[in-house]
């Protein structure tokens, strides 16, 4: 299929390194003559800097990609993310929580064998059941709070099976309970990765999402947001991932790969494309 609409998301809170060159690279391959794009995911304000968004298409650049202008930045479109909460509030899915991370630790140990998702332990539905007078109360007196998704409830409201297709890994059905009620909001992030992506993706068009493999669970919970929010679903290739010669999947800290210094140490865009196909 020729004319894909695809996209590169990177943060903008380290410097690029050979796996993001590698997903970008493959995102603007798979385009096949469609339209690529580069999007901004900057709405963690506290880890995003200027400096490392002007290194972002410096080093797109120099790998040779060219991408639409305008750029989208998250952090201009937050209004997006408020208004697919407030459809899911409206369903009735989402629930303040107001756990700590150590409330939620302490209550998973109590638990003993508590079930575990792709993240890890799963949240263990503490403040699901809370009235809503203890709810309101709670958040009229100024504590802190996220919004989870009730991801029972929404199944039981979708009323039906869910199904997706990977291009490099075949068909799947959803199954979003591998990570329990995520967090979809929190205070001082109007959005988390999860519903950010979905609505993003949609707002722009994107008809091929192309990301890591390690990312291919997220896209359970993915298809279920795309269902309840009735957003266009589009077709997803995950793709493998770059390690260094220990084989640890690489990271922004490890500054010895990122794309900057490999430039400084006289790499080509050619080499960087080779090395990409010996990893």
């Amino acid at each position: 299929m020729s004319g894909h609409i695809t996209r590169f998301a990177p943060s903008p809170t380290g410097w690029l390194h050979l796996g993001h060159a590698y997903a970008a690279i493959f995102a603007a391959k798979m385009a096949n003559g469609g339209r690529f794009l580069v999007r901004l995911e900057d709405i963690d304000a506290t880890r995003a800097r200027p400096e490392y968004e002007a290194g972002i298409f410096e080093d797109l650049a120099w790998l040779g990609l060219t991408w639409e202008q305008p750029v989208i930045r998250q952090s201009e479109h937050v209004e997006v993310y408020r208004a697919g909460l407030a459809e899911l509030e409206r369903l009735g899915l989402l629930y303040p929580c107001f756990c700590t991370r150590k409330d939620i630790q302490m209550e998973i140990s109590q638990a003993g064998n508590a079930p575990h998702g792709p993240d890890g332990p799963l949240y263990p539905g503490t403040c699901r059941t809370r009235s809503a007078a203890e709810r309101q109360d709670r958040i009229q007196r100024g504590e802190a709070y996220a919004l989870r998704l009730d991801v029972a409830r929404a199944m039981s409201l979708v009323g039906k099976e869910l199904r997706w297709e990977d291009r490099a890994h075949g068909q799947f059905i959803a199954t979003p309970g591998i990570f329990g009620d995520v967090v979809l909001a929190r205070k001082d992030t109007p959005a988390s990765y999860h519903l950010a992506v979905v609505l993003d993706d949609a707002r722009q068009g994107v008809t091929l999402v192309t990301r890591g493999v390690d990312l291919l669970p997220a896209t359970h919970l993915h298809r279920l947001l795309i269902e309840l929010l009735n957003l266009p679903m589009p077709a997803w290739e995950h793709h493998r991932l770059i390690h260094d010669e220990q084989g640890r999947r690489l990271a922004k800290r490890d500054d010895a790969k990122s794309l900057r210094t490999l430039r400084d140490q006289g790499w080509s865009p050619e080499q960087i494309e080779q090395s990409l196909e010996r990893v």
